[in-house]
């Protein structure tokens, strides 16, 4: 593949501006993902916002729930192109390390954030004395 994957980040609200905000300042990486917002707007607006955000190469549509206006936009907007892919649950760990590999072919970049945003997903028990706790295994 010639060039990076553009990342767009499409959620309610203002989500995806902070999460984008966010991994700009955590990484040091500007301009790596673009942000679309569901807010004030038709599915046809929403769709719009999102070809546009993600222009004519390949482009990963981050979403921040697996249902809904955003989601449902996002894979309409993906089901004709397929150098577009959607990825939900949208998460700093996700962003973070998409901005550091975007340069990835566009399918096995979208499992590998898929996969980072699993890993990073814990759960952290009152119960569980502190020592017992290994952070480099996930917790069911």
């Amino acid at each position: 593949m010639t060039g990076s994957v553009v990342g767009v980040v499409v959620a309610h609200d203002g989500v995806a501006a902070a999460l984008v905000r966010a991994v700009e300042r955590i990484s040091g990486v500007e301009g790596a993902l673009r942000e679309v917002s569901n807010e004030g707007c038709s599915p046809e607006e929403l769709r719009g916002r999102l070809e546009e955000a993600a222009g004519d190469g390949p482009a990963l549509l981050f979403v921040d729930l697996a249902s809904g206006s955003c989601a449902f936009a996002a894979r309409q907007v993906a089901r004709p192109r397929p150098n577009l892919a959607v990825v939900t649950g949208a998460s700093l760990p996700m962003l973070l390390d998409f901005v550091f590999h975007r340069e990835m072919e566009l399918e096995a970049l979208a499992e590998r954030v898929a996969d980072k945003g699993r890993v990073a997903t814990r759960v952290h028990l009152p119960t569980a004395p502190e020592s017992d706790v290994d952070p480099t295994v996930p917790h069911r």
